[in-house]
Order: structure tokens, then C-alpha cells, then sequence
């Protein structure tokens, strides 16, 4: 590739999207992109961790149908006014027009909660936590770009019923733990988390509280996002429960959304370089390459070796491929630096009589010489230490993109060599969105939100936008 993704991320990542087979294009429907095996087996693995997850956090798991009646979809007047212009409706069943509309589902609460209501009785039913993997369809109006933004995602929505509004509260910091636990310290994906201006919460939400990154240009994407629901959903839909004094009361909700082909954008732009895709050893379709290095007259011995090798670390349920094609070991090499393979493993003659292998590290690019009769528990090791490093070097990059601004011209200046600007502001309530548009206006910029549980306020300061005494920090970001 030898493309710098920090100089032009929008080139490195059209290039590794197509060069490391992570999608087609072609597929002739708008914003519908075929999703290609490299990139699909890590997302698999993906799912499986966050699955885990929420599992060990006492969800469990539903399918629900992808068609969702209109009428279920205008119960909550915010929620449909919020996704009525994205919907991608169902009008006819074969040669036989419906009798109501079947909406493609953008997002799963009206389907769940019209079962939620039946399923729902008394103290002894909550809290209901079902998790649902799933696809969505929103008619997205904006460029689309593979796996960032598209007009079909993968993803999990995790929806929550509870007794109080203490408890629902209690899963909104619960979601945000699990985001840090799976999506920080698992793959190695840095954050903030936002709790979401009034203006800009989810359709028919109480608050909205969403984690988000910075891609290499530095403008912000937003990944997992956890929403207080409040009593609004269950008012719409007669979510009820009855108490232990036998009155009949509205439940609180909360729902949780990572969506997982999002996730993967910000995996493969925030550990890749130049040289292409650089993968957590967990996460990687394949893990260890092994790599010939033969002549004519040693080929049989070598080639003995290397299926000697790949059966061991195979048993030990690495997922490893010898690379015995006809290519010379330098197009291996590019290719599989390409596709991200964390371990390289190179056997010539000379490795063979010294007993050891040649053991390259992609993250690093560092060659260790390493005991044949050892590689299975140092690579163990070197994979431990190559999530560490990930994560290590991403939190650096991350931290280095955060400062502060005071005036308008400020974070415009500061909007050129930083992702998230901090800025006094006048409120996150409805009626700041003016001044969040004369922001937009002069920087390109959106207000993303106040950190989560952040105590610090403005002292004397005055909103950047309108000039009247600042209540609140907000996060200024240019975003996807």
C-alpha cells in the first residue's frame, strides 16, 4: 500500500477496504455493501466477545422479526417522527399489496417492547435483559462508506426493563463499563463518552449517552451508544408491572447498541499503517502465517518442518496457515502484512540447524529468534503483548487529539490539529441548539456532548456561541 493514513486517511482506507478483500462495492444497490470473508470472521469474533459480555451481565438472548407493523412503529409520536425518514417500507407481498405497511426495521424497540407488554407482569419479571443480534435498514441520507456508514448494519441491541429508575440508571453505567471492557481493552479502541445534547438524543429517549472515537482524520464516529428510555416507551406500549403493595406501575427501559460493522471501521483505521491492516492477535481471522524460506536442493526438509510446526501450534488452537504457494517470500510477506497476520513465522535451512525460528511481530515489525520447542508458549506471550502495545499506542494518539478553546475563532484553529475541542457553552438543554448551529456554521463542527458524570462547570466563562454565562462543557468534534 505504502499509503499514510494519517495524511490521507480517506485514500488508505478506500485502499484497504478493496486490497484486503474487506468488502465489494459492486453490488449495485446504494449504501448495500458486500461484507467479504476476511473481514466478516472478525466480526464474528467480535460479536462472540460482546455476546459474552452481556451474558456475564445477566442479558440473554431473542430474535426478533425484521418487519415491524406501522402501527407498532407510531405508538412513540417522538420515536416515529425521530425514524419515519429512514424507513425502508414493505408495501406488497408478492403479486398482493398489504393491508398495512411492514416497516424494514431501523431499530428494534417497537418490535420488542408490543411483546414486552405481554411478557411483563410483576416484580418477579424484572429486570428483563434480552440482548438481539441483528441487521437494521435506515435510509441514510449522507455519503456512505463502507462499514462507517451504510444503508445496512450489523449490530446488537441489548433492551433493558426495570422496577426504578435507579436501576435503569444503573444499566446506562453498566453499558459503559462493558464498552471500556470489550471495546477499549479488548480491541484497543480509545473513547469518550458523551452524554448527548437534548437536541441530539435518540428518538424518543429520556438522555442519550454515546461512546465515541477519532479516526485518523480526527473527525469523530460514533460506536456504542446507551439510551435512558425512561417511562416513554413503556407508556406507549403498556409496559406494566405490578408491585409488591399490588399496584400497577410503568416500568423504566434503557436500550444498548454496539454496532459491530461500525466497531470494525474504527478497528481496522485506528491500528492500521502503512503497510495495510494490523489486527489484536484475538481478533485476527488468522493469527500466525508460517513462511517457507526454500531452494531446490533443501525444499523437502524445509517444507517437513514447516508442516511440523503448523500441526503444533495448531493443536494448541492457534489459527495458523503455512504459506507453501509458488510466491517468493517477499509477495508473502507484503500480502500478509496487507491482511494484518500478527506473527510471522520464517523457516529456512539455517533456522532448522539452530533449532530456532524467525518470529515477526506486525505491530512492531520486530524479529525475535525463538526455540521450535518453545513457540507455542512465547506466542502466547508476544499475543498479550501485542493487545498492550494496541492499546498502548492508541490511548497515546487519542489523549494527544483532546484540547480546550474559549471563542469561536479558537476552536476553529483548534479544530485543524484536534479531534475533540472542550468549550464553555451555554446549555445542552433544547434551547442551546441555536447556538450549536451558529457552531456548525462557522466550523463545520457538531456539539457531541458533556463527559459522562463530569462535576467540572464553567466559572466565568461565557458560551462560546451566543456570549451569555456558560453552564456546561461540551466536546466540539467535525464528525462522520
Amino acid at each position: 500500500m505504502n499509503i499514510d493514513k494519517m495524511k490521507d486517511f480517506s485514500e488508505w482506507y478506500n485502499s484497504i477496504t478493496k486490497e484486503a478483500e474487506l468488502c465489494d462495492l459492486r453490488y449495485h444497490v446504494k449504501g448495500f455493501v458486500v461484507f467479504m470473508p476476511w473481514s466478516v470472521i472478525t466480526m464474528k469474533k467480535m460479536y462472540t466477545m460482546y455476546e459474552q459480555a452481556l451474558e456475564r451481565t445477566g442479558h440473554v438472548p431473542a430474535w426478533f422479526p425484521a418487519l415491524i407493523p406501522e402501527s407498532f412503529l407510531m405508538k412513540e409520536k417522538e420515536h416515529v417522527e425521530g425514524f419515519a425518514p429512514e424507513v425502508f417500507w414493505v408495501t406488497q407481498a408478492g403479486l398482493n399489496p398489504l393491508e398495512e405497511r411492514l416497516a424494514m426495521r431501523p431499530t428494534s424497540e417497537t418490535a420488542m417492547y408490543s411483546m414486552y407488554s405481554l411478557w411483563v407482569h410483576g416484580l418477579k419479571d424484572l429486570p428483563l435483559k434480552i440482548y438481539h443480534p441483528s441487521q437494521v435498514w435506515r435510509y441514510e441520507t449522507k455519503a456512505t462508506k463502507p462499514f462507517i456508514r451504510s444503508r445496512e448494519f450489523y449490530w446488537i441491541e441489548a433492551h433493558d426493563v426495570f422496577p426504578t429508575e435507579e436501576s435503569a440508571m444503573a444499566q446506562v453505567r453498566g453499558d459503559m463499563e462493558m464498552t471500556d471492557e470489550v471495546m477499549h481493552r479488548q480491541f484497543g479502541i480509545p473513547f469518550l463518552f458523551f452524554r448527548r445534547p437534548q437536541w441530539d438524543k435518540f428518538a424518543g429517549a429520556v438522555d442519550t449517552y454515546a461512546a465515541d472515537t477519532l479516526l485518523p482524520d480526527r473527525r469523530t464516529l460514533q460506536l456504542p451508544s446507551t439510551h435512558m428510555l425512561g417511562q416513554n416507551f413503556a407508556k406507549s406500549f403498556n409496559v406494566k408491572f405490578t408491585d409488591e403493595k399490588g399496584e400497577e406501575k410503568f416500568c423504566w427501559q434503557t436500550c444498548y447498541g454496539p454496532a459491530i460493522s461500525r466497531i470494525y471501521a474504527a478497528l481496522i483505521a485506528t491500528h492500521g499503517d502503512e503497510r495495510g491492516l494490523v489486527l489484536p492477535f484475538e481478533l485476527a481471522p488468522l493469527q500466525i502465517v508460517i513462511v517457507p524460506i526454500v531452494k531446490a536442493e533443501n525444499k523437502e526438509k524445509v517444507m517437513g518442518k514447516c508442516k511440523e510446526v503448523e500441526k503444533a501450534l495448531s493443536a494448541s488452537l492457534f489459527r495458523v496457515k503455512l504459506d507453501d504457494s509458488e510466491n517468493t517470500p517477499g509477495f508473502k510477506y507484503n500480502q500478509w502484512e496487507m491482511k494484518g497476520v500478527p506473527i510471522r513465522i520464517e523457516i529456512g535451512e539455517r533456522d532448522i540447524e539452530s533449532g530456532t525460528a524467525m518470529v515477526v511481530r506486525r505491530d512492531t515489525k520486530e524479529k525475535l529468534k525463538i526455540k521450535f520447542d518453545s513457540l507455542g508458549i512465547e506466542i502466547e506471550k508476544i499475543a498479550t503483548s501485542i493487545l498492550a502495545n494496541l492499546v498502548s499506542k492508541a490511548d497515546k494518539w487519542f489523549k494527544e487529539q483532546l484540547t480546550k478553546a474559549d471563542s469561536m475563532d479558537d476552536l476553529g484553529k483548534a479544530l485543524e490539529s484536534h479531534g475533540f475541542v472542550r468549550v464553555p457553552f451555554c446549555t445542552d438543554q433544547k434551547d442551546g441548539e441555536a447556538c450549536a448551529d451558529k457552531v456548525k456554521e462557522a466550523t463545520h463542527a457538531n456539539m457531541r456532548g458533556s463527559l459522562f458524570d463530569s462535576k467540572e462547570v464553567p466559572n466565568n466563562e461565557k458560551c462560546i456561541a451566543c456570549g451569555k454565562k456558560a453552564e456546561i462543557y461540551l466536546y466540539a468534534a467535525r464528525q462522520y
